[in-house]
Formats: C-alpha cells, sequence, structure tokens
C-alpha cells in the first residue's frame, strides 16, 4: 500500500543551540541523544536588603520645639503679636542649647542631628527674626528694610555652612564670627523690650524704626566677620567658686524674674560688643610688639 504524502514528509529540523536567537547562552545537553539544549541560566533577582533608617528620638525632640518655636515666631508676627515672637525666639534658643548637651550626655549624637539642628537653627535663628524685623520695624524704609531684613537672613545662612565645614579645624574656645542665636536674641530682644516697656522708652519711640535697622544690619554683618567670641566651652559647672559667686547669681536670678527682657537684651548687647572688644585687645597687643620689635 503506498504511503501518503504526508507521511512521507520530512521531519522538521531539531532546534540547534549554536543558531537559535532565543537562546544565546545555551549549552548542549551532555551526552549524543540529547535532543534538545539545555535551559539557560539565569541570575536569580534577591530583593535588595535595604537597612532601615533610624534616628535617636529625644535629642531631636528638643530640635523638633525649637524648629516649631521658630515657625510659632513667624505665624504670630504675620498676625502683629510681635511679643509672642519676640519670647518665641528665646525659648527656641533654650531648646536649641539643650538638644546638643543631651545628646552628649545620652551618647545619641548622630550626622542626622547635627543636620536637622542645622536646619532648625536657619529657620528659627534665620528666617524668623529677618521676618519679624521686618514686620515690625523694617516695612516703613521700603527697599532699604526688606534688602537689611534679608542681609540678616543671608548671614546667619553662611554662618551656619561656615560652621559646619570648619567645627574641625576652628578654636573650640571661641566661635568664628557671632553665632545666630546670639544675633536672633539682639534683634528680638529689641522687640521684646520696645513692647514691655514701652513707657520708658517713650523719649525714644521715635528713633526705634532706625534703632531696629542698625541692629538687624549689625547682626548680620557680624554673623560673617571674623570677630571671635567666647564658646563658653570651656565653662565647667563641676569647678568649685567662692560663696559671694552663689549670692551674686541669686541677685541676678531675681533681676531676671521681675525684669526678664531687660535682662535678656542687655546680656545679649554685652555678648554681641565682647567680641569687639577682645578683637580691639589684641590689635592692641600687637601693636605693642611690633613697637617692641622696632626698638
Amino acid at each position: 500500500m503506498p504511503r501518503s504524502p504526508s507521511a512521507t514528509r520530512s521531519a522538521p529540523p531539531k532546534p540547534s543551540w549554536r543558531n537559535s536567537p532565543d537562546l544565546p547562552d545555551a549549552e548542549p545537553a551532555s551526552g549524543p541523544t540529547a535532543p534538545y539544549p539545555r535551559a539557560p541560566m539565569h541570575p536569580i533577582k534577591r530583593p535588595l536588603n535595604l537597612k532601615r533608617q533610624s534616628i535617636y528620638l529625644l535629642p531631636n525632640l528638643f530640635t523638633l520645639g525649637a524648629l516649631f518655636a521658630g515657625f510659632y515666631a513667624i505665624v504670630q508676627a504675620m498676625n502683629g503679636h510681635f511679643e509672642h515672637s519676640a519670647v518665641a525666639i528665646f525659648v527656641a534658643m533654650i531648646l536649641d542649647g539643650l538638644d546638643g548637651r543631651v545628646a552628649r550626655l545620652t551618647h545619641t549624637q548622630s550626622p542626622f542631628g547635627a543636620e536637622f539642628d542645622s536646619l532648625s537653627d536657619m529657620v528659627s535663628f534665620g528666617v524668623a527674626p529677618a521676618l519679624i524685623a521686618y514686620e515690625w520695624a523694617l516695612k516703613d524704609f521700603g527697599k532699604l528694610g526688606w534688602m537689611v531684613a534679608f542681609i540678616y537672613c543671608a548671614g546667619a545662612a553662611l554662618r551656619l555652612a561656615r560652621f559646619n565645614t570648619n567645627i574641625e579645624v576652628v578654636d573650640k574656645r571661641f566661635f568664628q564670627g557671632l553665632p545666630s542665636p546670639s544675633a536672633a536674641a539682639l534683634v528680638a530682644g529689641l522687640v521684646w523690650i520696645s513692647i514691655e516697656h514701652a513707657d520708658d522708652l517713650s523719649l525714644i519711640a521715635g528713633a526705634l524704626p532706625e534703632i531696629a535697622l542698625f541692629f538687624t544690619l549689625f547682626a548680620g554683618l557680624t554673623m560673617v566677620s571674623n570677630v571671635k567670641f567666647w564658646s563658653f566651652k570651656e565653662f565647667h559647672a563641676r569647678k568649685t567658686v567662692p560663696f559671694v559667686a552663689l549670692l551674686v547669681a541669686t541677685l541676678v536670678l531675681l533681676i531676671g524674674a521681675s525684669r526678664p527682657a531687660l535682662v535678656l537684651f542687655c546680656f545679649f548687647i554685652g555678648y554681641a560688643a565682647s567680641g569687639y572688644v577682645y578683637w580691639a585687645w589684641q590689635w592692641t597687643n600687637r601693636q605693642k610688639k611690633v613697637v617692641k620689635s622696632d626698638i
């Protein structure tokens, strides 16, 4: 019986691993009887094992509180409550001073905390005081007013950037330039004392805008100067002092409780002037040495 044409048709060629476009990496199976190539070996994709970033809660809570105080100061200044804004700046200063000390005491320092603290300082001691000064007194100067406010804001940003980059090379006993919290205290302290002691300052009430312009410009430029200010980092609370020191501290505490705005403002004025006094003292000593060497 003759076979049908379909039966005599040749079988389809078997796939070859050498000319197979879909299996470029396949190799022939071992043995002469293996009709098909071995399946390609693809690498197994495993999910990336990303380490979850964690932060220390306690010191960063103080930093967050300082940031909130700075934001609150901005909101109150926009609403015209300048006394509340000034007090909020000083609250931010207290919280900012506590976060670093808490981190050192609890051994919870971290790069995240340092960066977070710097950003919080920019808001609380850079943007907030500039906006408070502008809304309170500098607005009446027009372009000059917002330019001076921006000089203060830019000075705070440059001061913080320089501090972060030079923290390992500068003398720990001194700050290079006026610290941003102290600069903010000059501006906020002037606002606070002008409102709380308005009756006592009635004679100079007309000159308050010019005084605010001077203090804002002075604080902004002093932050980026090379004048040295004592950092208080060598102050040791465990060191013994004379008994009369406790009496002086009691007197200062009583005066501060009765006139907080006046005491704080006078303290930061003295601190801002101390850098220039120290600079003048150093310059005088250098001039004396030059004269002696010439002789």
